[in-house]
């Protein structure tokens, strides 16, 4: 139930939210997808009208968010806590997602296992994930049993059963889990040296899924106490799209969502910040399973919560420009026309509620070391750093851009996972809404005051290499 960087969601919404999740991933799943900006209101002269979108909010202060879509009668009920790993208390990584494995247990009404069964009987789909910066649960299915879905959401929100019989089996769950995704691949132990390099006080800097040794001392004591403190109306955000309108959900929200009572004041979500960075970092891991090595810069840079000026769209646009596909920059020069690398691009993670990454990777091609891709890519970076991208290139950037994110709105899932990743990290529906206007603004000049940002000096180069090479490199 832990998201990764492979975008197996739908969980992949388009704008580069926290839906991609690197720290439990791997790089080369990264280069298998290229994600795009996302949202669901295309710019003028696109000829498409975007869903009816409904936000309003439950006395108890609990969001709520209709995106109506009648083509089908079925519905997506998704429900957004507004918390995730970065959350995590200090010394007990990995509880937030520990949590989302044992909301599938059973409450004070329902014994385990009662609700996945019905919704399986009903022909619905289910399941839950959890990010940086939030933890989701979602169901599909037919549109008359949406009450019986928001019954099942609103009944574990509150009445949630945890005993050691439950909860110690289920830890040793996730510690397989950690096992064989991350401490069996040498990618993903990159990506967490990498990240961790990165963040030296941010808890970005910890894996989502926990560090092994403190997954094993978690206990049902933990589990309660971060479902007490996070689990409640206030700090969820509902999200249901579908063939639906207001008129049948808002009574619906309120009968199932609205009679649990707010337990307090939304917790304040209070990290630790990252001092400057002044001395680029790398970071080198070989393993006799690697079979193919891989380069990867990650940058520290503004989020759609701390960019000023417009940084995070003209951020949007350059991975695009850099690394969104065949036609971009890193591609063409490294693969194409350099032809030193087998693959290259790059990915913006704009949804976070604080600084965040960007992404820069390669696959060197055979004979070619990982030093030469990465004096490669870091011409190509100074080059934008000093003049800037052609003007037809970013012309086609926004137009390929606005026009996949239209296209992504035939997923009703991908529609309820834009809001609800935008609302927990922050933002409200004006920011998706607005979202291609903004696109369309980014200049020339914005782009490359974007690529300033992307400096030797905030970076952590990571190299995968295998056991031979890291032989012959000694």
């Amino acid at each position: 139930m832990l998201e990764h960087v492979t975008c197996l969601q739908a969980m992949l919404p388009f704008k580069k939210s926290g839906f991609c999740k690197p720290d439990a991933g791997n790089a080369m799943s990264m280069i298998a997808s290229t994600p795009v900006a996302l949202t669901p209101a295309p710019a003028a002269g696109i000829g498409t009208a975007a869903p009816p979108v409904s936000h309003f909010t439950l006395s108890n202060g609990m969001d709520v968010v209709l995106i109506e879509d009648h083509r089908a009668p079925v519905v997506t009920h998704m429900v957004w806590y507004r918390n995730g790993s970065a959350d995590d208390p200090p010394m007990k990584s990995g509880i937030a997602h520990f949590l989302e494995h044992l909301m599938f247990k059973g409450t004070k009404n329902h014994e385990k296992g009662y609700y996945s069964n019905l919704i399986a009987d009903l022909g619905g789909q289910e399941n839950a994930f959890t990010s940086n910066d939030y933890t989701a649960y979602f169901q599909r299915v037919a549109r008359e049993h949406l009450g019986t879905v928001m019954a099942y959401e609103a009944d574990r929100m509150v009445n949630l059963v945890l005993d050691d019989e439950t909860v110690n089996p289920e830890r040793d769950v996730v510690l397989e889990e950690r096992r064989m995704r991350t401490d069996n691949d040498p990618a993903a132990q990159l990506q967490e040296a990498v990240h961790a390099a990165l963040f030296t006080q941010h808890p970005y800097g910890k894996p989502v899924i926990g560090w092994g040794h403190e997954i094993e001392s978690l206990d049902r004591h933990d589990a309660m106490a971060y479902y007490q403190r996070f689990y409640t109306p206030e700090n969820a955000i509902l999200v249901v799209a579908g063939d639906v309108t207001r008129a049948e959900v808002e009574p619906l929200a309120e009968t199932h969502y609205g009679a649990i009572p707010a337990r307090a004041a939304r917790p304040q979500r209070l990290r630790p910040q990252e001092p400057p960075s002044h001395a680029h970092r790398l970071v080198q891991l070989a393993d006799a399973k690697v079979e193919q090595p891989s380069h990867q810069a990650l940058y520290l840079v503004p989020s759609a919560m701390t960019a000023k000026n417009g940084e995070q769209d003209a951020l949007e646009l350059l991975s695009h420009l850099l690394g969104g596909g065949q036609t971009s920059l890193l591609y063409r020069r490294l693969v194409l026309e350099q032809q030193i690398a087998v693959a290259a691009g790059a990915y913006y993670m704009g949804g976070a509620v604080d600084d965040t990454r960007f992404f820069v990777y390669a696959v060197p091609a055979e004979g070619v070391t990982l030093e030469a891709v990465d004096a490669a890519i870091e011409a190509e970076l100074a080059v934008v750093r000093r003049v800037g991208v052609d003007a037809a290139d970013l012309a086609r950037a926004k137009t390929r851009m606005i026009a996949d994110a239209v296209y992504a709105q035939d997923n009703q899932a991908t529609l309820a996972r834009w809001y609800g990743a935008a609302l927990a990290t922050g933002e409200d529906i004006a920011s998706i809404t607005e979202w291609p206007q903004r696109i369309a603004a980014v200049t020339l000049e914005r782009i490359k005051q974007a690529a300033q940002l992307l400096q030797r000096h905030r970076a952590v180069t990571g190299y995968l290499m295998t056991a031979e090479a890291d032989a012959n490199h000694e």
